[in-house]
């Protein structure tokens, strides 16, 4: 039986590119798609790169929400090009197809910022709550060492999970079918068309999922919930105003990066769905960096003034 085995592990064919399914074969709407993801590249890239460099440039700015926030901005910058400058490409040439190391590179940066994501809105959740809730003791507990190992820590811990999991995958043999039926590299679909025993790297992601989502998620939402109990022990409408003000941006933003996180991964997979998933997962790869430095520019005061200085 185990000769039997052999045998047949032999006769595989180890594939070499996977072909990426996308949208669907929809020729009459490839250009269309690639001008639609075309402007929001640009825009993507533009509104990310003028915070970091609002953030840099102006002195009223150099304050931990800020400095936050052009690490946010720095992240959805390299997030976003991992995914849409191949998109673009597939869109535009009608080549679907990506190699299996290329496909590995994707998953690894993919898996590296969302990881980060989740830790630094949990540190920015974590600054609001002690600006709003410790405002008295705020500049001598947010200080700029413990900004920078917040900050550091971050990265350090997206990358930590994503070097582990990425030497399992590596492990891992392709030997066909090769169609992803995503628009991107993504872990479960890729899992499902390895020939090799999947059971120890889907033991390793769960416990690597487990840290970096649900905790940084429940730090977000403690924070939160301190942060309106609070707001709501001021006595003044306009002090409770002026509060929330400081962190509705950070609120919104939160809210759309684990609100379509958690329907596509969460909710149970169907063929009916599939498509759906496709639509939320756009959300938060595509949309999200998009909308992140709109929100907070357009929603506050001192993004707004910077902005002003830099234009007059």
């Amino acid at each position: 039986m185990h000769l039997i085995e052999k045998a047949e592990e032999d006769n595989r064919t180890v594939i070499t590119k996977f072909i990426l399914l996308g949208f669907g074969n929809l020729p009459e709407l490839q250009i269309l798609l690639f001008l639609v993801f075309l402007v929001i590249y640009i825009v993507t890239m533009s509104g990310n790169i003028l915070i970091i460099v609002l953030v840099v440039a102006d002195q009223h700015l150099h304050t931990p929400m800020y400095y936050f926030l052009g690490n946010l901005s720095c992240l959805e910058t390299c997030y976003t090009s991992t995914f849409l400058p191949r998109m673009l490409a597939s869109l535009l040439t009608g080549d679907r197809t990506i190699s299996v190391s290329g496909c590995f590179a994707q998953l690894s940066c993919f898996c590296y910022l969302a990881a980060t994501e989740c830790y630094l809105l949990a540190v920015m959740s974590y600054d609001r709550y002690l600006a709003i809730c410790k405002p008295l003791r705020y500049a001598t507990l947010m200080n700029g060492r413990l900004c920078l190992q917040l900050a550091a820590g971050s990265w350090i811990s997206g990358f930590l999970s994503c070097v582990i999991l990425m030497c399992f995958m590596s492990q891992l043999t392709f030997c066909g079918p090769n169609e992803i039926d995503h628009f991107f590299c993504d872990f479960s679909p890729m899992l499902k068309l390895s020939c090799s025993d999947t059971s120890m790297i889907t033991l390793v992601s769960f416990i690597l999922a487990s840290l970096d989502t649900p905790c940084p998620f429940l730090l977000t939402v403690t924070s939160y919930v301190c942060i309106i109990a609070t707001i709501l022990r001021i006595p003044s409408t306009t002090g409770r105003q002026k509060a929330f003000s400081t962190c509705s941006s950070h609120l919104i933003v939160v809210t759309l990066f684990y609100g379509t996180i958690m329907i596509v991964y969460i909710i149970p997979k169907s063929s009916n769905l599939r498509a759906l998933n496709k639509v939320f997962s756009v959300f938060y790869t595509v949309l999200t960096p998009m909308l992140n430095p709109l929100i907070y520019s357009l929603r506050n005061k001192e993004v707004k003034e910077a902005l002003r200085k830099i234009i007059s």
